[in-house]
């Protein structure tokens, strides 16, 4: 049986489809309002399911009574989460035959347990990352692992693109992970507890650009918050929305957040180095690259980026979380 639900978690779905393992049931979360319209519409997971006209429970506690009686009457050997999003009780974990679920995190673990991953990865400037195939325990993302895959991350990459090689690399692993384990070969180790680090989701205040930081950090957080929601600044009474951006280094001899700019580039002075704009966006309207930016929008003498107001109403300027 499957967990999952979003795009993320497509691929090993798909991959699962291809066999040899047969997926008796696809576990999912409930139809939600999505888009523009905000019209309630299956997950990327559930349409995935939908299309292979496999058995889709979406429940909205996956412990009811009768999420369990369904899945048992499927009667799995195993089950395989990957980015499900709701607690897993003991009736779920233990159902399966073989007597455990597997999960694919998006980390390296015990580095990065937690819903956001990837984003924390980039955040904190690690140069690689990778996916975790371990056993699902009471206690989030920790587990016993009996396999990893690792790749590098790039200077490049953002959460999205990030995620989307991620989602490749967990369906190559969980497919690698059911052989090890239908073979009888899988041996599944311990994590080491004292080298654990968090990865919470990221509340919207984290978002919030706090220009007396290093132009580098500045830059990771944009990444971080690509392609959604994208970072967010201030220029008086507008809030722009970072959605691509690189550090320069070099002295700046103006305050944090003072805007420069050079030949179609848009600069802003950091606590240390510049940050270069490459793409950002006016409330209601496209992402544009920084040098058609500039085009339509005249900016005035002196014009500086500040922190935008925390979430509620609150001065948060000195709060700078990672």
């Amino acid at each position: 049986m499957f967990f999952g639900t979003p795009q993320l978690a497509v691929p090993t779905l798909a991959r699962l489809l291809e066999g040899p393992h047969r997926v008796v049931a696809v576990v999912s979360q409930p139809d939600r309002p999505r888009g523009r319209g905000r019209r309630r519409s299956p997950s990327p997971v559930s349409e995935r399911a939908l299309a292979a006209a496999l058995p889709l429970l979406r429940p909205e506690r996956v412990g009811e009574a009768g999420v369990v009686s369904a899945l048992q009457g499927r009667a799995p050997d195993l089950g395989v989460v990957m980015a499900f999003g709701q607690f897993l009780p003991k009736a779920i974990r233990e159902l399966p035959r073989l007597g455990y679920l597997i999960n694919a995190h998006a980390s390296l673990l015990p580095r990065h347990r937690g819903a956001a991953p990837i984003a924390h990865a980039l955040l904190a400037g690690d140069r690689e990352t990778g996916v975790s195939i371990m056993r699902v325990e009471r206690e989030m993302d920790a587990g016993a692992v009996c396999l990893e895959k690792r790749i590098p991350i790039d200077e490049a990459d953002t959460s999205g693109s990030l995620e989307q090689r991620l989602g490749v690399l967990a369906a190559e692993a969980v497919a690698e992970a059911l052989d090890a384990i239908a073979a009888g070969q899988a041996r599944f180790v311990p994590q080491d507890a004292s080298l654990a680090s968090l990865a919470p989701k990221l509340a919207a205040d984290d978002a919030l650009l706090d220009f007396s930081a290093a132009a580098a950090e500045l830059a990771r957080r944009v990444r971080a918050l690509a392609p959604k929601p994208g970072a967010a600044a201030q220029l008086g009474a507008e809030r722009l929305r970072i959605h691509a951006a690189h550090a320069e280094p070099g002295p700046t001899g103006c305050a944090p957040g003072t805007l420069r700019q050079s030949a179609g580039a848009l600069c802003v002075a950091t606590g240390e180095g510049w940050l270069v704009l490459d793409r950002l966006q006016r409330a209601g309207g496209r992402v544009l690259a920084a040098e058609e930016f500039l085009r339509g929008f005249a900016l005035p003498d002196g014009a500086r980026l500040t922190r935008p107001a925390a979430v509620g109403g609150a001065d948060a300027a000195t709060d700078r979380r990672a």
